[in-house]
């Protein structure tokens, strides 16, 4: 699409919503206040979502609900801020209380390192972000269009570089707040600043971006923020044991629409290589860019990746120098060998141990036999290091003493809580998203279809041979991508209630897309589809080749049909 073109369009009621919402106040307050109805208007809904808030319902009472002539059963989806997913035992302590008390009693860890409530009813909205504040959190841009929770690798203690990567994502995250007051006035009741409110959004402008930006830092070599998907993306390079600087990548995003060829999925481009101290004026730079060339006529052509597909990287690697004064100098080398977390306990360079958790689709809940929740919730009553979520959904207990240890290995042993060694490796790097009931975007099922995928899928494996072998499985209930589906060396996506598009072929370390290779099956045909593609795995892959990438070799290239593609050639 031209700059002309887009030009001569009219921005998206978005737009002016922004541009009139007075610094993202609207009518929020006055919404959530009304006690007439459970639920808050759709401008609210719109501007709600910049301070971290999804209006929402369960779609499993919907009908119910329509045939009983009562209104939606309407709850919030609170998602909290918290860059490269450090939380301390105290705060982990008032998020598992707030959880029981004012929201779902679970706790979801997203696929951006962070926690969302679910299940948060109207007149408990201000108790919860009080009870954040309480423990300074809290859920200002963890969603709309504005810089996102920022992503960084785990346990910064691991050594000097993931130290520094952490405390780069945290400076970011916290550079790039927007300025107004609006939150603090709605939600915590603030008094006006300044004889009245904020008037100006020096780095946003009054109508924000034109879409979400999100942000990552990679330690090679883990690729565990999966780099290449975020809009701006910083790998780190070191040098004898030392941060020289980063390497830059920009223009990666996950979502797309079925049938719209105009949406797609996009690696970043790598632009190249900052020194350590320029990130902020660099990612200053990226985000400007976007705010003032960015598609704001089409919100599905509004993220950065079509930013650039559109005007080329030359002319955006260009404009990003020119406005940040600093000069990208060629990519440095890094190779990517993995995106899997560690699982059990893990020494750091410091001295102290973390202890990697395995949680199934980031769901920490109690279950029969297995009460994490309550678990986690005992550890943080006498742990003295950190929490830290990871980016594929699961759990680390960080900064253990060696005293510490064997305390928290009989509490874990206790609750009969274990670290994931008994998991098959496709369990073990399976992600998806929440989908049904609560996500208005959801085609399909997601999170609570997973654990019958991954039996089905386990099943096949076992009989191949490939119980442990590290296949990445991604599921989501759309093709919006929040769990980085076309990442996945397998990957289904939701199109219609028991219909999935399949895709494979993307390789392990995130650094290639997978492709289409049935455009809707259910699940026992996506199983039925794959099952001589595994065999065929088993028996003919090269020593030390993936599953994507023997996908990618022998299946994907040939002009096979939807019968056919899993048979010998």
């Amino acid at each position: 699409m031209s700059s002309e073109s887009k030009e001569a369009r009219p921005p998206t009621e978005n737009e002016s919503l922004k541009g009139e919402s007075r610094f993202l106040r609207g009518k929020i307050a006055e919404d959530l206040a009304d006690t007439s109805t459970a639920g808050i208007s759709e401008d609210s809904t719109k501007l709600a979502k910049f301070h971290g808030m999804y209006m929402q319902d369960d779609r499993d009472l919907r009908m119910a609900l329509k045939k009983a002539g009562k209104e939606k059963a309407f709850a919030f989806m609170v998602r909290i801020r918290l860059p490269g997913g450090r939380a301390t035992a105290a705060q982990w302590l008032v998020l598992d209380r707030l959880a029981e008390e004012l929201a779902s009693p679970s706790l979801r860890i997203t696929t951006r390192q962070t926690i969302q409530f679910h299940g948060v009813v109207k007149g408990n909205v201000k108790a919860l972000v009080k009870g954040l504040r309480s423990v300074l959190l809290d859920s200002i841009s963890a969603c709309g269009d504005v810089n996102r929770n920022v992503m960084a690798p785990p346990n910064p203690e691991r050594s000097p570089l993931h130290q520094m990567a952490y405390e780069a994502a945290c400076e970011w995250s916290r550079y790039a707040l927007p300025k107004t007051t609006a939150y603090y006035e709605i939600y915590l009741d603030g008094e006006l600043v300044d004889g009245g409110e904020q008037t100006s959004e020096p780095m946003y402008g009054p109508t924000y971006l034109p879409r979400k930006f999100k942000v990552g830092f990679a330690v090679p070599p883990s690729n565990d923020v999966d780099i290449f998907s975020h809009d701006l993306g910083f790998i780190v390079i070191g040098e004898n044991g030392k941060l020289a600087g980063y390497n830059v990548t920009a223009g990666g995003g996950q979502g797309m629409s079925h049938g719209n060829v105009k949406t797609f999925p996009r690696l970043g481009d790598l632009l190249g290589f900052i020194p350590a101290d320029k990130i902020n004026e660099v990612a200053r730079a990226v985000l400007e860019t976007q705010r003032d060339f960015g598609d704001r006529t089409d919100r599905k052509h509004a993220r950065l990746k079509y930013t650039i597909e559109d005007r080329g990287v030359a002319w955006f690697k260009g404009e990003v120098e020119k406005r940040s004064g600093v000069a990208f100098a060629p990519a440095r080398p890094f190779e990517f060998t993995t995106i899997s977390d560690p699982v059990g306990w893990q020494e750091c360079a410091d001295g102290t141990w973390f202890y990697g958790l395995h949680v199934l689709s980031g769901r920490v809940k109690d279950a029969p036999g297995y009460p994490i929740k309550t678990a986690l919730r005992e550890i943080a009553g006498i742990h003295t290091g950190d929490f830290r979520l990871t980016p594929s959904q699961n759990f680390t207990i960080s900064g253990v003493s060696p005293g510490q240890k064997p305390v928290i290995e009989a509490i874990l042993a206790k609750h009969g809580i274990t670290d994931g060694a008994h998991h098959t490796g496709l369990r073990l790097n399976a992600l998806s998203c929440v989908a049904l009931p609560t996500c208005g975007l959801a085609l399909a099922e997601s999170e609570r279809v997973l654990p019958e995928i991954l039996a089905k899928f386990e099943t096949v494996l076992e009989e191949a041979g490939l119980r442990d072998d590290a296949i990445s499985i991604r599921v989501t209930g759309c093709p919006n991508g929040c769990a980085r589906p076309y990442l996945g060396e397998i990957a289904l996506i939701g199109k219609a209630p028991n219909k999935y598009a399949v895709y494979l072929g993307a390789n392990h370390v995130g650094t290639r897309l997978n492709r289409l290779v049935a455009p809707s099956l259910p699940i026992d045909g996506a199983v039925a589809l794959l099952t001589p593609i595994i065999k065929r795995y088993a028996l003919e892959r090269d020593p030390g080749e993936g599953f994507g990438d023997f996908c990618d070799r022998v299946i994907l290239p040939r002009d096979a049909t939807l019968h056919s593609i899993g048979t010998a050639a």
